[in-house]
């Protein structure tokens, strides 16, 4: 915490887990307020996540597309997925890749890491490019039903300026490629 924002800082009190989920928790803490009162912060406890923009070459990307219940639709989005416990960022990012698209990639470099919805949520999402693509099998979770799609990164460009693409994470990571451009090439991982 910065000093300058010291006046702004709630302190947490208690917590309390009103559910215990497959995939997240949710939780109650209680927190004291800079002003000395007392309030509750309902939240969304998740392990954080990992999504990667592959291309196919400079000028093509893989999406996936799934169903996403909440929504009722079926998305265009990067592959993505949860963290699992004590699963590096990195290890986590090359499952994913390989279990929704079949590829592997020789190179991926970090894009941008945020938090998609910090008043409610603790989740952190990684970005990553894939580059250096090279084709598997699928392998997706039982309960999950992907379609791979190869698509220019022109046109996926344009289905997020259309409101087609509307996921966050798919949304974030193809402008952000777009705006850092050929500088990504500069730090990959491995």
């Amino acid at each position: 915490m910065k000093k300058r924002d010291a006046h702004l800082v709630e302190t947490f009190v208690r917590k309390k887990r009103v559910w215990r989920g497959r995939a997240v928790n949710f939780d109650v803490d209680t927190v004291r307020l800079p002003d000395g009162k007392i309030a509750t912060r309902e939240y969304l406890s998740h392990p954080g996540a990992v999504g990667v923009v592959p291309f196919l070459d400079k000028d093509t990307v893989v999406l996936v597309r799934q169903y996403r219940h909440p929504v009722g639709e079926v998305t265009l989005e990067l592959p993505a997925g949860k963290l699992d416990a004590r699963e590096s960022v990195l290890t986590c990012v090359k499952r994913e890749l390989a279990e929704e698209t079949g590829y592997t990639a020789a190179k991926f470099t970090p894009l941008i890491r945020y938090w998609p919805t910090p008043a409610f949520a603790d989740e952190v999402l990684h970005l990553f490019v894939a580059t250096g693509l090279k084709a598997g099998k699928v392998d997706a979770d039982d309960d999950e039903f992907i379609e791979a799609v190869h698509m220019p990164f022109k046109k996926a460009l344009e289905l997020v300026r259309k409101g087609k693409i509307r996921d966050s994470k798919t949304v974030i990571g193809l402008l952000a490629c777009a705006s850092y451009g050929r500088n990504l090439r500069r730090k990959a991982v491995i």
